[in-house]
């Protein structure tokens, strides 16, 4: 008789082997904490569908710059993802089912979404844990191009220096790319904040959960 493998255990099953997180995958499951029902296939097949239009729009587009900017217009005018300014501190903000139905994010959950949508089109672009606010940084042989997930905006060499200047460190140091491990305890950090600051006891001890689990790493 089938049996689905309970939530916790296969989240522990998809983050066994740290250099090979399925990451979008991973992300997407911490979605069950807050819905039990949530169809996490469903789900993947959702982003699959913009996977193949994003495709479709990348047609023709010969170098990695004209591609990146064919992302960006996808997610953030075709599509009309956008950070969610008016509320963000909702936790829906940080599941992304919810990113993918509602088009409001934050920035990592948005980052998390650019970057697998950016890997189906040939283009190579990191989460960067910078403090404070996530952002994303795509690898192109024309350069370097820094990304806020937020708005899609591109931020130039001054832009961070400036939000570099209150930590006291480099751009160079703060922009390395965050492992896939550093984004979901990343995430999941955001909803152990959420949870606690509204006092949803269920939903922080499944959280704290998932974060002992990435913080015990593979055995």
């Amino acid at each position: 008789m089938y049996q689905a493998i309970p939530e916790l255990a296969y989240f522990k099953l998809l983050i066994s082997d740290a250099d090979t997180i399925p990451l979008f995958e991973a992300a997407a499951s911490i979605g069950q904490d807050a819905d039990p029902t949530l169809d996490l296939q469903g789900t993947l097949a959702k982003f699959d569908e913009l996977a193949r239009a994003l495709s479709q729009a990348c047609r023709g587009a010969t170098t990695e710059m004209t591609r990146l900017q064919r992302l960006l217009g996808f997610v953030y005018g075709t599509q009309g993802f956008a950070g969610n300014a008016s509320d963000y501190y909702n936790a829906d903000n940080s599941y992304l089912h919810r990113v993918i139905e509602t088009r409001k994010g934050i920035p990592i959950t948005l980052a998390v979404l650019l970057c697998e949508l950016a890997d189906h089109v040939g283009i190579d672009i990191e989460g960067v844990a910078f403090p404070g606010h996530f952002l994303v940084k795509a690898s192109l042989h024309e350069g370097i191009v820094v990304i806020d997930p937020f708005n899609g905006k591109n931020l130039d060499y001054e832009s961070l220096e400036l939000r570099a200047a209150p930590y006291g460190m480099s751009v160079e140091r703060l922009l390395r790319p965050a492992s896939a491990r550093q984004i979901l305890i990343r995430m999941l950090s955001n909803l152990q904040a959420i949870h606690e600051q509204q006092r949803s006891p269920e939903l922080l001890h499944k959280v704290m959960q998932r974060l002992q689990l990435l913080q015990e790493g593979p055995e």
